[in-house]
This record gives C-alpha cells, sequence and structure tokens, in this order.
C-alpha cells in the first residue's frame, strides 16, 4: 500500500522559515515525480514544486526565490524548505507523487498526502 506522510508543518511569524518532509513508501519511486501543492481556505489547489528522481526541479512563480525542493531517494523522502514566509502562504500543504508532472499539474497524480497545516501569522 502506497503513502505519503506529510509532516513538520506549524505556526511560524512571517519572515520566518519552516521545513516540511513527506516520506514516502509502498513502491519504488525512482522514476516518478515527488512534489507539493497547496490549498488555502476557500481557494483553488496550487501547485508549489516538484522534482524528478533525477534531479531537476520546477517551481510555481509564487515561491521560487523563497522555497526549495529536495529529495533523500534512498530514503523515499521529499522535503520543502520554507524561508521568508508570508502569509499568503498559509494553507495546507499535500506531497504528491507521479511519474507525469503534466498530471500532478493537473491535479490527477496517482498519490497523495493527507496534508499538513501551514499557518504564516502578521
Amino acid at each position: 500500500q502506497v503513502q505519503l506522510v506529510e509532516s513538520g508543518g506549524g505556526l511560524v511569524q512571517a519572515g520566518g522559515s519552516l521545513r516540511l518532509s513527506c516520506a514516502a513508501s509502498g513502491r519504488t519511486f525512482s522514476r516518478y515525480y515527488l512534489g507539493w501543492f497547496r490549498q488555502a481556505p476557500g481557494k483553488e489547489r496550487e501547485f508549489v514544486a516538484a522534482q524528478w528522481s533525477g534531479g531537476n526541479t520546477y517551481y510555481s512563480d509564487s515561491v521560487k526565490g523563497r522555497f526549495t525542493i529536495s529529495r533523500d531517494n534512498a530514503k523515499n523522502t521529499v522535503y520543502l524548505q520554507m524561508n521568508s514566509l508570508k502569509p499568503e502562504d498559509t494553507a495546507v500543504y499535500y506531497c504528491a507523487a507521479d511519474g507525469r508532472l503534466s498530471e500532478m499539474l493537473r491535479s490527477r497524480e496517482n498519490y497523495r498526502g493527507k496534508g499538513t497545516l501551514v499557518t504564516v501569522s502578521s
């Protein structure tokens, strides 16, 4: 059974940092994108970042330069380092996995976690 389990969310002041982790299990993710999307209350889901197992990274314009995605393929874990956080970054952050980035961008990824809440206070 495939599972993606996020951790690391919490409350932080604007300008602060948080590091999210997502542990993936149940299959090999060697040819998968692992990534993050978020959803704020009353808003549409938003792609945040993704990384191919070979290393290529992709970011939304809203987080580029502030967030960094990385992954440890040996541990099947993906991380999201979030710096210079803003109140508008407040959302539930979900981990996602799919063999195609296009599927993740269309909210049709094969696997997703249950999410971790990030709250940024002003």
